[in-house]
C-alpha cells in the first residue's frame, strides 16, 4: 500500500509540474525601418504582469500554457495587441509603427494661446489628486544597471588605463553591470519597504547590489524632483504648481488609444539655465493623468557630474489610475577624457493597489538584503530575468565571473600580493606601505613617514608614527590593533600607546575599544588644527596656535544600537595629566613684530603652569537618537540614510574623586539637536546645530576637562558646521553653563546661476550665523557669507561680542 501511495504522489507531482510549467515567449521588436526599438513594454492585457525589451529590442516573457493577449507599447509608437497561444517556447517578432499624432480639428491662431496650456492647466489642477489617489501598493521590481566607458585616454597619472580598468583594445568596455529583483511596498506619506530577492554583479559574486526601487521613483506630480541627487536644488516638474513660471508648452498632436485621447505636448524651458526638463509629456484627456514621459536634463539645467540624463516613463492602467510599468534612466558624460554612458532600467509588475500591511511593517527599514540574495544560480536568472541580456552583457558576465573565480584562489592572491606588497620608497614616504594578505583577510599598514613629521614649540621637531593591523571577519566584522609612538627632539619626550577596536556586530554598529599608554594632546579636545598646519604656521609665520599637554591613560568603551536610530555609548578612562611648556623658539623665517607665545593660552608672554599634574577617573555615557531614521539592512552592515528629521544627543560626563587617587570632581550634562540638508526646494538647503550644557557640579575641574568649543584662529581650516570662524581655540572654554547655535543655508547656485561668467563655475552661495553664550562670553555672534565648489569654500565673516565688532575677514576651507 505504501508503494501505491508513493507511486501516486510521484505521478501527481509530475503532472502538477507539467501543468505548472512555464514557457518563454521571446522575440525582437523593431520599427518599420528595421531599427531595434529599446525598452518596449510587453505585458498581458488587463493585467500588470509584463516585462521590457532590452536596449537591442529583444524581449522574453515567461507564461503558463494558454492563450494570451500581449500588448507591445513604446513611447512614440503605436501600441499593438497580439493574441498568442502558448503551448511551448515560442518566438514572436514585432514591428512597431510610429504613432501618428494629428492636429486635425484644432485651430491654432498665431496670436492665441497654444491648446497645450489648457491641457497642462487641467493636469496641474488635478496634480494633488493624482499624487494621492493611490494610498498604498506593492509590486515586483527588476532593476538592471549598466555603466560603460566608450572612450578613454591611454594613460592616467602614468598608469595604463586599458589594463587598469580591464578594457578592450579601443579602451572601451563595461565598468559596472548589476541586476536585482525585489518586492517593493509603498504607503503614504512616503513610507517604503523593499526586500531584495536576488542580486548579481558582474565579476563580484560575493557583492550585494545597491540597486533600490526607491531610487527610480520620479513622480512628476511632485513639485520638485531629484533633490540631493543630480543637484542639491532639484528640478521643477512640468506639471508643478508654478510650472508656468518656468515652461512654455506646445501641443504636437493627439492620438486615440482604445477610445482614449492622448495629448502629446512638448515642454520648453522659458530660460536656458533654469532647473527644468526638456522633452515630451503625454497627458490623457478628461482625467488629465500623465500617461507617458520622455524628458531629459542637460548641464544647462544644473546637473552635476554627467552631461545628459534622459528619463523615460511608461505607465500601465491599473483600475482607474496609472502606475509606472517601465522606468529608464540613460546618461552620458565626459570627465578628464573618460567618456562614459549607461542606463538603469526598472520593470514594475504584479501591482496590488489595495494591500493589507501587517502592523509595524514600515519600521524604517527601506531595503532588506539577506545573505541568500547573491546565491542564485544561472538557472534562476535564466528563468527570472525580465530584460534579456545583450550579447555584450552576456560576455561581460562570463569573462568577469571567470576572472573573479580565479582571483579568489590562493595561488592567484599570493602572486598578486607578492607584487603589491613590494616595498617602495614613495609608498613609505608619502602614501603608506601595506602588507596585505587578502586570502586570509588580514593586512598590516605602516603610516607614511613624511606626514608623520611635525614641528611645534613644545616638542620641537618630532615624529608621530604607528602601524595598524586589521583582521576582517565574516560579513563586515573586524578587529584592529594599533601601536603608536611619538617623540620630540627638543623636549626629548617619548610617548607611546597601544589601542584596539573590535566591531563584532556591524548591523547593530556594536563595538568594543580599549587603549593604554601616553601621548601629547591638544588642550582643546576638539583639536585646534592639524600637525601639518601648525608646523607651517610655526616655522614660516612664527605663530604657534596649538597648545599641548601630556596624558598617560588607560580606557575602555563600548557602543551599540539599542533600537532603530538609538545609539548608546559608555566608557571609562583613567588619566594622569601633565602641563607642558615651550622648549624651543626655532623658526625658518623671523617675521618682524611676531614672537612665539607661551604654551599657556591665558598667559601668552610668560610660561606659567595652566594646571598642576593631576589624576582623573572619568565616566562618559551618551545616547543619540535620530527621529524617523531610515536604513538599509545588508548582511555586512547597516547603512543609514539621511533623515528628514533632527537627531538628538544627550551626554553625561562624570569626574569621580578618590577612585585610583583621582583628583577631579565634576558632573557635566550636555544636549544637542542637529540636522543636515533640510530641503528648501529651489532655494537650496539648510543645516543647524543647537547645543547646551551645564556643570551640575564643578567642585574640582582642571582645564583639560572644561567644555571646549570648536574655535579657529587661522585663515585655513576644515569645514565644520559646529566650528566658529573667529573664536579663539582656548580662551572661551568653560566649567559652568553654555549655549551655542549654528545655522547655515546653501542656496545651491540660486543666484550665481543667473550670472553668465559664474554659471560655468557651478558655485554655490552660502550664508550662516553662529552664536555662543557662557558666563565669561555673553552674546558672541558671527555672521558670514561665501561661495563653495565641491570641497573648497571661501567665506567672509564678522564677529560681534554683544554689539561690538571684534573681528572680521576671510576664511578658507577645504575637505568634507
Amino acid at each position: 500500500m505504501k508503494r501505491i501511495h508513493l507511486a501516486f504522489l510521484l505521478i501527481f507531482g509530475s503532472v502538477s509540474t507539467l501543468f505548472a510549467q512555464e514557457f518563454k515567449l521571446k522575440g525582437s521588436i523593431k520599427d518599420t525601418e528595421g531599427q531595434a526599438v529599446p525598452f518596449v513594454s510587453v505585458y498581458i492585457k488587463n493585467t500588470t504582469k509584463g516585462t521590457s525589451a532590452n536596449v537591442d529590442g529583444i524581449y522574453s516573457l515567461a507564461l503558463d500554457k494558454g492563450t494570451f493577449t500581449i500588448i507591445y507599447k513604446a513611447i512614440g509608437y503605436k501600441a499593438i495587441e497580439k493574441n498568442i497561444n502558448i503551448t511551448d517556447n515560442i518566438s514572436e517578432d514585432v514591428v512597431l509603427a510610429a504613432e501618428s499624432y494629428t492636429l486635425s480639428g484644432v485651430t491654432i491662431d498665431g496670436n492665441a494661446e497654444d491648446p497645450a496650456y489648457e491641457i497642462v492647466r487641467q493636469a496641474i489642477k488635478r496634480r494633488k489628486q493624482h499624487l494621492t489617489e493611490v494610498e498604498s501598493y506593492t509590486a515586483d521590481v527588476y532593476i538592471k544597471g549598466v555603466q560603460k566607458l566608450v572612450g578613454a585616454p591611454k594613460k592616467f597619472f602614468g598608469r595604463d588605463v586599458r589594463k587598469t580598468l580591464d578594457l578592450d583594445t579601443n579602451r572601451k568596455g563595461i565598468l559596472y553591470l548589476s541586476e536585482s529583483t525585489s518586492t517593493f511596498a509603498f504607503q503614504r506619506p512616503g513610507k517604503i519597504h523593499e526586500e531584495m530577492v536576488s542580486s548579481k554583479i558582474s565579476g563580484r559574486n560575493n557583492a550585494f547590489s545597491f540597486n533600490k526601487a526607491s531610487d527610480l521613483i520620479v513622480n512628476f506630480y511632485d513639485n520638485i524632483l531629484l533633490e540631493n541627487t543630480m543637484s542639491a536644488r532639484g528640478f521643477v516638474s512640468p506639471i508643478s504648481d508654478n510650472a508656468f513660471l518656468y515652461y512654455r508648452y506646445k501641443l504636437l498632436g493627439f492620438s486615440n488609444e482604445n477610445g482614449e485621447t492622448i495629448n502629446k505636448i512638448q515642454i520648453i524651458p522659458k530660460r536656458e539655465h533654469d532647473p527644468v526638463f526638456r522633452g515630451i509629456i503625454y497627458i490623457k484627456e478628461d482625467s488629465w493623468h500623465l500617461v507617458n514621459a520622455n524628458v531629459y536634463l542637460t548641464q544647462n539645467s544644473g546637473i552635476n557630474l554627467i552631461d545628459t540624463l534622459t528619463i523615460s516613463q511608461q505607465f500601465l492602467k491599473v483600475e482607474d489610475t496609472y502606475m509606472p510599468s517601465n522606468m529608464n534612466f540613460q546618461f552620458n558624460g565626459n570627465v578628464f577624457g573618460f567618456k562614459f554612458e549607461g542606463y538603469y532600467a526598472g520593470v514594475y509588475s504584479n501591482y496590488n493597489i489595495h494591500p493589507n500591511f501587517p502592523k509595524n511593517y514600515f519600521n524604517g527599514e527601506i531595503l532588506k538584503i539577506t545573505k541568500a540574495v547573491n546565491k542564485k544560480d544561472s538557472l534562476f536568472w535564466l528563468n527570472n530575468r525580465p530584460i534579456p541580456l545583450t550579447p555584450e552583457e552576456s560576455r561581460d558576465y562570463v569573462r568577469k565571473d571567470s576572472i573573479a573565480a580565479l582571483k579568489t584562489s590562493k595561488r592567484y592572491l599570493d602572486s598578486v600580493e607578492r607584487a603589491n606588497n613590494k616595498f617602495g620608497i614613495v609608498k613609505i614616504l608619502l602614501t603608506s606601505y601595506t602588507i596585505n594578505n587578502r586570502y586570509d583577510r588580514k593586512r598590516l599598514r605602516f603610516d607614511p613617514i613624511l606626514p608623520a613629521l611635525f614641528y611645534n614649540t613644545v616638542e620641537g621637531f618630532g615624529a608621530r608614527y604607528g602601524a595598524t593591523y586589521t583582521k576582517d571577519l565574516e560579513y563586515g566584522a573586524f578587529y584592529s590593533i594599533r601601536p603608536e609612538v611619538r617623540y620630540g627632539f627638543s623636549n626629548k619626550l617619548l610617548t607611546g600607546s597601544l589601542s584596539g577596536n573590535y566591531l563584532y556586530d556591524p548591523v547593530k554598529r556594536a563595538s568594543i575599544n580599549a587603549s593604554i599608554g601616553s601621548g601629547i594632546y591638544d588642550l582643546n579636545n576638539h583639536g585646534s588644527m592639524s600637525l601639518l598646519a601648525n608646523s607651517i604656521n610655526s616655522l614660516f609665520f612664527e605663530t604657534n596656535f596649538s597648545k599641548f599637554y601630556k596624558k598617560e591613560f588607560a580606557n575602555i568603551g563600548t557602543s551599540r544600537e539599542l533600537t532603530n536610530g538609538l545609539q548608546a555609548t559608555i566608557s571609562a578612562e583613567f588619566t594622569r595629566n601633565t602641563n607642558l611648556v615651550n622648549t624651543t623658539t626655532y623658526k625658518i623665517k623671523d617675521l618682524k613684530g611676531e614672537t612665539f607665545k607661551s604654551n599657556n593660552p591665558f598667559s601668552p608672554e610668560v610660561e606659567t603652569p595652566l594646571f598642576p599634574t593631576y589624576e582623573a577617573f572619568i565616566m562618559n555615557a551618551s545616547l543619540t537618537y535620530t527621529i524617523g531614521q531610515s536604513y538599509i539592512t545588508r548582511p555586512d552592515r547597516k547603512v543609514y540614510q539621511e533623515s528628514k528629521y533632527p537627531s538628538i544627543r544627550l551626554a553625561y560626563k562624570k569626574g569621580i574623586k578618590g577612585i585610583l587617587s583621582s583628583d577631579v570632581d565634576y558632573d557635566l550634562i550636555t544636549a544637542e539637536v542637529y540636522q543636515n540638508r533640510i530641503s528648501s526646494g529651489l532655494w537650496g538647503y539648510s543645516s543647524f546645530v543647537i547645543g547646551a550644557g551645564k556643570f551640575l557640579n564643578n567642585a574640582q575641574v582642571y582645564y583639560p576637562e572644561f567644555k571646549h568649543f570648536r574655535g579657529n584662529n587661522s585663515l585655513f581650516g576644515l569645514p565644520e558646521l559646529r566650528k566658529f570662524l573667529f573664536l579663539d581655540f582656548y580662551l572661551h572654554s568653560t566649567n559652568r553653563e553654555y549655549f551655542e547655535a549654528h545655522f547655515e543655508h546653501n542656496f545651491s547656485g540660486l543666484f550665481t546661476n543667473k550670472v553668465p561668467l559664474l554659471r560655468k563655475l557651478k558655485l554655490e552661495e552660502l550664508a550662516g550665523v553662529s552664536y555662543l553664550s557662557q558666563p565669561l562670553k555673553r552674546n558672541y555672534t558671527e555672521f558670514y557669507f561665501g561661495l563653495q565648489r565641491l570641497i573648497f569654500r571661501a567665506a567672509y565673516g564678522f564677529a560681534y561680542d554683544g554689539n561690538k565688532r571684534v573681528n572680521h575677514g576671510f576664511r578658507l576651507s577645504y575637505g568634507f
